[in-house]
């Protein structure tokens, strides 16, 4: 009897402890992530599933809803990280920042960055002035990709990889002078430009950080209201498209309590990142991509599609 007894707490700790390991180890470590969309690409596919650090940053630990926003050996972004993170965006700010929405993006402002933004919010490499080696985004269309591949090896062409597409056309960076060198190439080519050519169109934006008094500017204040009222506790409003109030005074600027981040998709044609909703505060920050462990075309058949060359591939 006892023999039968040890044999079956034997069993149950073999069971169990694996088990609350692989919690624990979910939780407080890493966890695994599905990219469902494309706009990560050229860094994450669609179909690829990737391992979150969680410590990269410093550990948000769980049940926030219980213990509120603690972060053990707490850690700053840098820019350019691939970063996963709680949508900042709520339909109800009681619903706490870990219980939401899972997204992922690109950093590419941190706290006290000055941006310089179109009047579409799409991030522009900061410059004194426009000039023909200055790299910009073109759209052209889907039918002149072949040509403008076979052109870009032949001119050997730097730097101008596929950014992204759309129904109408494929996105790449050229400069001014690769633009004039595409079109003796190719007479019929139709490209533009999707950001603004001249200095007067862009606006800076500074991304709030803890302590620091941000201005109120036409561009920004629609994501100040936004980050006033989802993450500051306090209640922000537009008054004649111009003036922001908040607890019902009207402010020309507002010091914030938190860090926040500006965030950005590799594809700038998908706008699901800070151009739709706006600042990520620190304490929506879950940690890191680190690297691809699995990867499949998920329009492929069930036996075909795997990417076996991104099996454990870092994202960069």
């Amino acid at each position: 009897m006892k023999s039968r007894t040890k044999n079956f707490f034997f069993w149950i700790k073999a069971l169990v402890i694996p088990v609350v390991g692989v919690i624990l180890l979910q939780l407080l470590a890493f966890s695994s992530c599905y990219i469902p969309s494309s706009g990560m690409e050229n860094s994450l596919y669609r179909g690829d599933q990737i391992i979150i650090n969680k410590w990269a940053y410093g550990l948000r630990l769980p049940f926030m809803t219980l213990l509120g926003y603690q972060r053990i050996n707490d850690r700053p972004l840098q820019k350019n990280d691939i970063v996963v993170f709680n949508n900042p965006r709520s339909r109800s700010s009681q619903i706490p920042a870990d219980r939401r929405e899972v997204f992922i993006s690109r950093c590419m402002g941190l706290p006290g960055d000055t941006l310089m933004i179109s009047p579409q919010h799409s991030l522009i490499c900061p410059r004194t002035e426009v000039n023909p080696d200055h790299k910009q985004l073109y759209v052209y269309p889907k039918d002149k990709e072949g040509a403008i591949e076979k052109t870009i090896k032949k001119l050997d062409i730097e730097g101008n990889r596929l950014i992204g597409y759309n129904k109408s056309g494929y996105v790449r960076s050229f400069s001014r002078y690769e633009i004039y060198l595409l079109g003796q190439e190719i007479p019929d080519l139709q490209i533009k430009s999707i950001l603004p050519d001249t200095c007067e169109q862009v606006h800076s934006l500074v991304v709030p950080g803890k302590g620091r008094n941000i201005h109120v500017t036409p561009w920004n204040i629609t994501f100040l209201r936004n980050a006033i009222n989802e993450h500051e506790g306090k209640r922000a409003f537009i008054l004649n498209d111009t003036l922001l109030y908040v607890n019902g005074q009207k402010i020309s600027s507002f010091v914030f309590t938190k860090d926040y981040y500006w965030m950005v998709s590799n594809n700038s044609i998908n706008i699901n990142d800070s151009r739709i909703f706006g600042f990520v505060p620190k304490d929506h920050i879950i940690g890191k991509a680190s690297f691809v462990w699995f990867s499949k075309d998920s329009e492929a058949s069930f036996f075909g599609g795997f990417r076996w060359k991104r099996f454990f591939q870092s994202v960069q």
